[in-house]
């Protein structure tokens, strides 16, 4: 039998000393630092479509919108991580002792890649439930047209829809806004993929 290399576990400190020093991103999951690999042009253009939309709706309320690099901490969870979107209302809450870490997003999306798909639907989307102040969910995937969307209607409740359609429009209850589905793919030639 062949014996397999114990993973090595990093205390929460160790984990963000690192992360400060770090070139690329990385999720702490409950003592174990994964790396977080680079997205594609298609997955970058979906995000940025989906911000885009964000803060041009948003401007001028109380929240603002967040991209791929703000880093996120939930601490029931014991798990750090960099949602693709987030939108957080104002005043921003911080993880107690650090000016870089938010703790109170009431919006997150993920744009879905085939290694991480599985995990954005199970364990991180039960980590995020664990969040007080998190309503809304939007799962995008760049493969396809496909959204899912998520929304918390009361505790321990949460509404899922889908839509295949372009043509569709989507509502986000959290901030009464209405999304096109075909905004979300603006660019995107799925010829190619």
């Amino acid at each position: 039998m062949i014996a397999q290399p114990e993973t090595k576990h990093y205390t929460v400190e160790e984990y963000l000393e690192l992360e400060i020093a770090s070139d690329i991103r990385n999720e702490y999951r409950d003592g174990e630092i994964i790396p977080m690999t680079g997205g594609t042009p298609d997955h970058n253009d979906i995000t940025s479509n989906l911000v885009a939309i964000l803060k041009a709706a948003l401007r001028g309320k109380p929240y603002r919108v967040f991209i791929l690099d703000q880093r996120l901490w939930i601490p029931d969870a014991n798990l750090y991580t960099y949602p693709d979107a987030m939108v957080l209302p104002k005043p921003l809450e911080l993880q107690t002792g650090r000016k870089d870490t938010v703790v109170n997003p009431c919006f997150i999306a993920e744009v879905l890649s085939k290694s991480t798909q599985n995990y954005d639907r199970g364990d991180k989307f039960v980590a995020y439930r664990q969040i007080p102040t998190f309503q809304e969910y939007l799962l995008i995937d760049q493969y396809r047209i496909h959204v899912e969307h998520h929304v918390k209607t009361a505790a321990h409740q949460w509404l899922f829809s889908e839509y295949d359609d372009p043509t569709v429009t989507l509502s986000l209850n959290t901030f009464e806004l209405q999304i096109q589905i075909a905004e979300l793919y603006e660019n995107i030639d799925f010829s190619n993929v």
